[in-house]
């Protein structure tokens, strides 16, 4: 397993995903009834890593329909990552630039470690529905001028081919002026789905080729535990960086190092 690290790495964010199950009121509505006691006690346990509190604007809106919603930030400070999310129903982990796995690993397992702590009766009440691990890399690239399917094919080992003709005697100009390829794929290790994409974006303002990595468990295959969390997190972040390294090895690679 490529455990390489990048000197110019294409990283736009890290982010480590946890939710667990609502309960379920009156006309469908879900709501999480111990969600205001923890977004305190989780502040506390965390203040001294990550001071910055931000409350977000979704923190106005009602808990009966914030359910998932981001509502609250905590950050090393003003604008600083790494930083902790969490809303009802959820927390994450981020982390940008300064990214590396040992610490952003280690800063997972703590930020799950707090919830549990944090959470009355956890063992009882918590019962997580989803765990992902994501990567947003971008890779700066002129949609205008060149080629996205040779650059895909000869950079990236991936090939697309749309039939030529449709753009001979069309008026069609071949470069596309939207691109956004996604598949899915189940996955044994862990147990879940493993997500790939590449979308054109935009990082620090420029053109990019987004190639988003995403690992995702849900339902049965979700960790039932702190200690399956761990384990799931390094399985899916070897799976995450084996697919990473695979499809930039050669020339894009010498070109991040």
């Amino acid at each position: 397993m490529t455990k390489k690290i990048l000197k110019n790495k294409p990283l736009v964010e890290a982010i480590f995903e946890l939710r667990w199950e609502l309960q379920e009121h009156n006309q469908g509505l879900k709501t999480d009834p111990h969600y205001r006691i923890i977004v305190g006690r989780i502040y506390d346990k965390v203040s001294n890593e990550y001071p910055f509190h931000e409350q977000l604007p979704a923190a106005s809106i009602p808990d009966q329909i914030a359910g998932y919603v981001v509502q609250h930030r905590f950050r090393k400070g003003k604008d600083q990552w790494p930083l902790i999310q969490i809303g009802p129903g959820i927390i994450t982990v981020n982390d940008t630039d300064g990214y590396l796995w040992e610490d952003f690993e280690k800063r997972i397992i703590k930020s799950v470690n707090t919830l549990f702590e944090s959470y009355p009766d956890s063992k009882n009440n918590l019962k997580l529905s989803s765990v992902v691990l994501r990567y947003i890399d971008g890779i700066a690239f002129d949609f205008e001028k060149e080629d996205i399917f040779s650059f895909l094919k000869e950079q990236m080992k991936t090939s697309i081919n749309l039939y030529p003709k449709l753009f001979e005697d069309t008026g069609v100009k071949k470069q596309p002026l939207d691109f956004d390829l996604r598949n899915s794929f189940v996955s044994t290790k862990p147990k879940g789905v493993v997500h790939i994409r590449f979308v054109r974006g935009k990082t620090k303002e420029l053109d990019a080729l987004l190639l988003e990595t995403i690992v995702q468990s849900t339902t049965e295959y979700v960790p039932k535990g702190q200690d399956e969390i761990v384990d799931w997190v390094k399985d899916a972040h070897d799976l995450t960086d084996d697919w990473f390294f695979k499809l930039i090895r050669g020339k894009l690679l010498r070109r991040f190092e």
